[in-house]
């Protein structure tokens, strides 16, 4: 016997959950994303990586945007499901949704719990200086990430590793972990863990204000700043123009040596003073322009040596 699923989530993470479900021999009924928006340099509407997935696999899908209302709720009820997952959905399910599936609401969460509850931490991990981190199947509760853990598999993070490609392996991983949880979830085998109630963190959601580069910091504070915005939202500082100041996005940078004013561009090749510390910045994007390695931004924007970045 196959266990009737919903699958609810979002972005490419979840997309490539969604996509290992889907071979895994488990009955989807249902794929609930959110809406599509506009996006673009034309504002289109644009779905979901998990909507045009779910459509290519010829799966039923749902966009409401909340599921708060009897009605939303009443159609989820319908589904007669066994169970729902959930990864990176980006709505709140209330507790007449996590009650509905008769073996509750499952939700693939990218983080060792307790440590880094909530909204993002793959970003949160790197900022911090993690070493390593997970992803981990939960039973979901009314509180945020508190549930019992059900399945899990550690990630190391390296010292290269950006938000970008921290995902990226942390999404491979996920996406191998659910069939797992599902089929022993189908077989009874599956020991719930309760959370330790210490050693608890947030992952807040990346505010936008994080994202200028402050170089009174410390290099390696700066670095991880740097990779765990890369590629999104993108780390970010102010070169000084005959114009006015440019916005430049740092995405990827590499400890260096040298030392003066914060800010200070030191050689001809990106070396940036920092509060302790320099940093070499290898890959960039002025406002506007495609994603550079350093020398070919350099071929187009000259940066000459004593310039205060800010």
């Amino acid at each position: 016997m196959t266990l009737r699923t919903a699958f609810m989530g979002t972005p490419e993470f979840a997309a490539k959950a969604l996509a290992a479900l889907a071979s895994s021999g488990h009955d989807i009924v249902c794929v609930y994303t959110r809406a599509p928006r506009p996006a673009g340099r034309g504002k289109a509407l644009q779905q979901s990586a998990v909507h045009k997935l779910a459509l290519t696999l010829g799966l039923k899908v749902r966009t409401p945007k909340t599921l708060r209302n009897e009605d939303e709720q009443g159609a989820f009820a319908a589904l007669d499901l066994d169970v729902a997952i959930v990864a990176a959905y980006g709505l709140i399910l209330p507790l007449e949704i996590l009650q509905t599936p008769r073996l509750g609401c499952l939700n693939l969460h990218g983080s060792l719990l307790p440590r880094w509850r909530g909204a993002a931490p793959i970003q949160r991990a790197i900022m911090a200086g993690d070493t390593i981190t997970g992803v981990q199947v939960m039973q979901m509760e009314e509180g945020l990430d508190t549930g019992p853990v059900l399945l899990s598999e550690t990630v190391s993070i390296e010292t290269n590793d950006t938000a970008g490609s921290l995902h990226d392996k942390m999404a491979q991983t996920g996406a191998a972990l659910l069939p797992r949880a599902l089929d022993a979830l189908e077989t009874g085998s599956l020991q719930a863990i309760a959370q330790s109630e210490t050693g608890v963190t947030y992952a807040k959601k990346i505010d936008k204000t994080e994202a200028r580069i402050d170089w009174s910091r410390p290099a390696v504070e700066l670095d991880r700043l740097i990779r765990g915005l890369s590629p999104f939202p993108g780390a970010w500082f102010a070169l000084p123009t005959d114009k006015g100041g440019v916005r430049v996005k740092v995405l990827m940078c590499e400890p260096g040596h040298g030392d003066g004013p914060p800010g200070t561009v030191l050689d001809d090749n990106l070396l940036i003073a920092c509060g302790s510390g320099a940093l070499r910045l290898t890959r960039l994007q002025r406002a506007g322009r495609s994603v550079q390695m350093a020398d070919a931004f350099l071929r187009g924007q000259s940066i000459d040596t004593n310039t205060i970045l800010t």
